[in-house]
């Protein structure tokens, strides 16, 4: 299992407290220190649809009209903090957020 998120993100943190408390040791991620390649990002596209760009961050209020109707794999490979987080990785199933439906997914019952 690989967790991709930012080491700053409350959102981050808790799933991976959860997961560790849950007796699982994913891997980290950090998408600004390590970042993924476009076609991974176009992979979580296809798979997570539009859900994946996070519209509720501080730096997409940052960006002009003309860069948020641009190509958003280029969008999220330049501006990591636009992915919404965290990106779970397990196995062949993929996961957005930390949600009940994520929790429920990944935590023992």
């Amino acid at each position: 299992m690989i967790v991709y998120g930012l080491k700053t993100c409350d959102t981050c943190r808790k799933a991976r407290r959860a997961l560790a408390a849950a007796g699982q040791e994913p891997a980290f991620v950090d998408l600004r220190e390590t970042p993924v390649t476009a076609e991974k990002i176009g992979f979580w596209l296809e798979r997570l649809g539009p859900g994946l760009m996070n519209t509720r961050s501080t730096t997409w209020r940052g960006l002009s009209e003309t860069e948020r109707a641009g190509d958003p794999v280029a969008l999220m490979t330049a501006h990591p903090a636009l992915i919404k987080r965290p990106v779970i990785e397990d196995g062949a199933a993929l996961h957005l957020g930390w949600g009940r439906d994520v929790q429920a997914a990944l935590l023992p019952e």
